[in-house]
């Protein structure tokens, strides 16, 4: 039996203008631990904003998101440009300001937001083929975008202003505790909280193993028609 293949989109690398380094680092080793070849991927543009890590300032200058990435990927990252949805099992996004500031610029527009076109196509491409797509800490942010006039059941945990916006896209948003993952059984998304709720890294890993069965699961089970 052919092993799943998922695709992971990154957006950058960390938590303050990239993907969040241990979302993406997790949700990997999940994959991994599961049994699934993966396609590492992330668009080839330039980051939205550069951020020291160490004082959280915004400083001068430009760094590319796809080569970003690559520092989490150890160079196996590929442009998204080039993924078609028909390769993949399914697709997971991990989270971190990136997923807001890169992905699309939800962090900056909130519900007036718009996606990166890249990240849409492949977004829309995977969900019209029946295949589940995972969303970790703030990346639900996308989804609620993207499909909203199918109003997909999502969490980003319990922050009731980002809630309050993924709902003004068109989302319905289920509260989520750490420890737990929402699952949208008709549109086969399901969705964590990850960072949004600040968790220890343990408690983060088994979040991002939870996602990654649950998606797995839905893999299995055969699309509605």
């Amino acid at each position: 039996m052919a092993r799943p293949k998922v695709g992971v989109i990154l957006a950058g690398c960390g938590n303050r203008d990239g993907a969040e380094i241990h979302e993406a680092v997790f949700t990997m080793l999940a994959l991994d631990k599961a049994g699934c070849d993966m396609v590492l991927m992330a668009p080839d543009v330039p980051q939205a904003a550069v951020v020291n890590h160490r004082t959280g300032e915004t400083e001068p200058g430009s760094r590319n998101v796809l080569a970003e990435a690559n520092r989490i990927g150890r160079g196996k990252v590929v442009d998204l440009k080039a993924v078609d949805a028909s390769g993949l099992t399914a697709l997971v996004l991990p989270g971190g300001f990136g997923a807001a500031k890169n992905l699309c610029d939800f962090a900056v527009k909130g519900p007036d937001c718009s996606v990166n076109p890249d990240v849409e196509r492949l977004l829309r491409a995977v969900h019209a083929a029946g295949k589940p797509i995972g969303a970790i800490c703030i990346a639900p942010a996308l989804l609620a975008r993207v499909f909203g006039s199918e109003h997909p059941v999502l969490t980003i945990g319990t922050d009731a202003g980002t809630a309050a916006a993924l709902e003004k896209c068109g989302a319905k948003h289920e509260a989520c505790r750490i420890g737990g993952v929402v699952v949208d059984e008709k549109l086969r998304f399901v969705s964590t909280p990850a960072y949004m709720l600040a968790p220890s890294l343990k408690e983060l890993a088994s979040d991002a193993e939870k996602l990654v069965a649950e998606v797995l699961r839905l893999a299995k089970k055969p699309a509605a028609a």
